[in-house]
């Protein structure tokens, strides 16, 4: 997560923000003692901090809570472990639950530990045999930052950074991977926000901005700075994040089982107005529309002799390397491109052709005897952005004399 950003000019600086659902920003007035329409629940940005009574209460409930609650999950068996050990299975894991559910992760994770189980064991794998271990947990760029920074760790002494600042310099660590690094390995007392943080938070003070919004964001590092326990920091932000992950949910909080409930403005504020409910801190954020792409996809099998009697014996496959940047970076696939839109099997094997043509000077009418030539079908792939509809056909080629 990202947090900076400047303000336009002096004068927006001494303004109050505000995050309630109005057209126009109204000055700092005193709350009123009847309970609040939905439209007046919430706080302005400014009243975002918390007392020094209701520090001291939060970190001691929700350590309590953490104690006797806490899920039993594989990378926190590393508790009691040597420091750089904890360092790097944190790191894994917070990169593998990055777009990936808990439950997917614990299977992935246990068979990484035992092929990896040091920094040190996977700057010596090859990305072929990372990227194979990966498979299945998509967003294959992540498993790349992981080899790459297990490389420059090693490269540069083969000790773990201990500080934020320090595992920054590492590719594909962001301030709250380096903030659950820090904090949980090493004890250095910093905050770490995530969807569940910002949910909680937002929550506790009834806040019901947009949960993607920069100043929110960067008001909840600052709420969540303040609140971070002192002597356990780790175990702090772990058990923020388990709140929001276990109990304070995005569609049925349970509220009645909360350990700081007694703390939670968008839980009184439902109480005294029956058109308030705790669900409507955060607000919703506008879903971004996806994007709809298609390509054709060629698998092209070359008969090494025109005397082989079955397809698949005696044969080879034709795979390309995507570009190191962009989507799906570095992995192999069978030849593809690009479509307009839906078009017809003639329209797709002239885009495939002139492809194998221009890029791999195969011309399968000239060069090569067409053994074989037929339309596989086609699927949907969902990436974060992109819905993507492929169309797949079989090409058996053999050399032509």
């Amino acid at each position: 997560m990202s947090d900076g950003e400047k303000n336009e000019n002096e004068e927006n600086v001494k303004k109050k923000t505000d995050f309630r659902r109005k057209k126009k920003p109204t000055t700092k007035r005193k709350r009123r003692s009847r309970s609040p329409s939905k439209s007046e629940a919430v706080v302005d940005i400014e009243d975002i901090m918390f007392s020094i009574d209701n520090v001291q209460t939060i970190r001691a409930s929700l350590l309590d809570w953490y104690d006797r609650s806490r899920r039993d999950l594989p990378w926190r068996s590393l508790d009691k472990g040597e420091p750089e050990t904890r360092a790097y299975g944190v790191w894994v894991s917070e990169i593998m639950l990055q777009q990936t559910r808990v439950q997917t992760v614990v299977q992935f994770y246990n068979r990484w530990m035992l092929k990896w189980p040091t920094v040190q064991h996977l700057s010596r794998a090859s990305l072929e045999e990372v990227n194979e271990m990966w498979a299945g947990l998509g967003y294959y760029r992540r498993a790349r930052f992981l080899f790459e920074g297990a490389k420059m760790i090693v490269k540069e002494g083969g000790r773990f950074p201990k500080t934020v600042s320090s595992l920054r310099k590492i590719p594909g660590i962001g301030e709250y991977t380096a903030g659950a690094i820090a904090s949980i390995a090493f004890g250095e007392v910093v905050p770490v926000v995530d969807g569940n943080v910002i949910r909680v938070i937002a929550r506790l003070k009834a806040i019901s901005g947009n949960p993607k919004d920069p100043k929110l964001i960067k008001q909840v590092w600052k709420a969540a700075a303040q609140l971070v326990d002192l002597s356990r920091p780790g175990d702090f932000n772990q058990a923020l994040m388990e709140l929001g992950a276990t109990l304070c949910t995005p569609t049925n909080p349970s509220c009645s089982t909360c350990p700081v409930f007694d703390h939670c403005e968008a839980l009184s504020i439902s109480k005294r107005d029956s058109s308030v409910l705790v669900t409507d801190y955060p607000a919703k954020g506008i879903k971004t529309k996806q994007r709809h792409d298609y390509s054709a996809v060629c698998v092209v099998e070359i008969l090494e002799s025109q005397g082989t009697s079955e397809l698949g014996q005696s044969s080879r496959f034709l795979l390309v390397k995507r570009p190191d940047e962009g989507l799906l970076a570095g992995l192999w696939e069978f030849p593809s491109v690009s479509l307009d839109g839906e078009a017809d099997s003639s329209t797709r094997r002239e885009s495939i052709d002139s492809l194998l043509s221009k890029n791999f000077g195969l011309e399968p009418k000239k060069n090569f005897e067409i053994v074989n030539r037929e339309d596989v079908g086609d699927f949907i792939h969902v990436f974060t952005h992109i819905r993507l509809k492929i169309y797949v056909e079989h090409l058996v080629l053999c050399l032509k004399g």
